[in-house]
Parts: C-alpha cells; sequence; structure tokens
C-alpha cells in the first residue's frame, strides 16, 4: 500500500480547513498558498471531497469551502478511501477483487487480512482533530 499525492494532499486541505473552521468559507486560493500545493490539484481534490459531502462549497464573493462536520468526525480512512484506489495491502483484498483461484491454499492470505484489518482499524481511529495536534497522531499503536 502506497498513499498518493492525492490522498496525502486531501490530509492536508482537511487539516487546513479544520484549522481556520471559525472563519467560515475560506478560498481555494488561500489553502493552496498556504499548502503550498498547486490551486489546479487542489481543485481536483476538493471536487472529490465536495461530492462526498465532506465538504460544503460557496461560490462567489465571500466563498470558498469549509467542513460539513466538525474535525473529530473525520476519520483518516474515510478520507484516504475516497481518494486511493485501496488500501489494502495486496491486490486480491482490494474492493471488487476476484477470489484468487489459490486462496484456498495460501498460506499467506490470513496474515494479508491481518494486516489489512490493522491498516483499516488504525486509520478508522485516527481524525483529522487528532492530525490537528502536533505529534499526536501515530503515537497509539501497538505492535
Amino acid at each position: 500500500m502506497l498513499i498518493s499525492t492525492k490522498g496525502r494532499y486531501a490530509l492536508r486541505v482537511m487539516i487546513d480547513l479544520a484549522e481556520h473552521q471559525t472563519d467560515g468559507y475560506i478560498p481555494l486560493k488561500e489553502v493552496a498558498q498556504r499548502q503550498d500545493i498547486s490551486e489546479k490539484y487542489l481543485e481536483t481534490i476538493i471536487r472529490l471531497l465536495v461530492k462526498a459531502n465532506i465538504l460544503s462549497g460557496l461560490r462567489g464573493k465571500g466563498g470558498g469551502y469549509k467542513l460539513t462536520k466538525s474535525p473529530d468526525q473525520y476519520t483518516v480512512g474515510a478520507i484516504l478511501r475516497l481518494t486511493e484506489d485501496s488500501l489494502a495491502p495486496v491486490s486480491c483484498l482490494g474492493p471488487g477483487a476476484a477470489v484468487c483461484a489459490r486462496a484456498a491454499e495460501c498460506r499467506t492470505l490470513h496474515m494479508w487480512q491481518g494486516l489489512d484489518k490493522v491498516i483499516n482499524e488504525y486509520l478508522d481511529n485516527v481524525t483529522i482533530a487528532d492530525l490537528m495536534k502536533s505529534g499526536a497522531a501515530g503515537d497509539n499503536y501497538v505492535i
């Protein structure tokens, strides 16, 4: 599993909007400048987030984007599932994957399923609010 630039930038946008949520609608240009990300590229990401009702947008003067819920209601897992084709560690566990012909005798399947479960549980327990706290996310894992 490799998180794409789109996934990483989506998280940065969410954190930025969360940190400025009291400012109302935030113009995309401001987010792009603060995050040093191309405004054109952010448009693609914002479109995904608006379509999923994670952000709301307002056109015109005073317009921009804002979160539809509080930062503690968004999980990293939910955001990354919107931007990534899959969070699965191997292709046979990805969404819509056909059942592997070797699944019955695959000696590694249970390990991959376990890793997939750990990845998803971890990402579903880290929120945008957690990421807003400097150094807070990533400290709560157990091996």
